[in-house]
């Protein structure tokens, strides 16, 4: 299994090589009024899919911390709600002594 893996990673790298390769040509970028950048097609595709996860990531951050504050309320209710030491447990009074029953004789064998 993990040759397969390591089988799978060589083939997205070399992908991704190939698609670095194929698209190499400079482009222009237009922005302000008289300002303009040129950059690789492939620099500005990864520049763009990394400034996307960001975004995500900034997007996702507020539901995360809410969970989070969320979890540690509902484990603070239930340490409240557990004892924390366990109840001590008496071990029961013996009893009278109960006589053992007499062996019966040994038969004429011996046994």
């Amino acid at each position: 299994m993990q040759a397969l893996a390591w089988i799978f990673r060589f083939a997205i790298v070399l992908v991704l090589i190939w698609f670095a390769v194929k698209n190499s040509q400079v482009v222009t970028l237009h922005g302000f009024p008289e300002q303009s950048w040129q950059a690789p097609l492939v620099f500005v595709v990864l520049v763009a899919f990394v400034a996307g996860v960001v975004i995500g990531l900034l997007a996702w951050l507020p539901t995360v911390v809410r969970q989070r504050r969320e979890n540690a309320k509902l484990r603070k209710s239930v340490a409240a709600a557990i004892p924390v030491t366990p109840p001590i447990v008496t071990p029961p009074e013996p009893g009278p002594a109960v006589p053992r029953p007499p062996l019966p004789p040994p038969d004429a064998h011996g046994v």
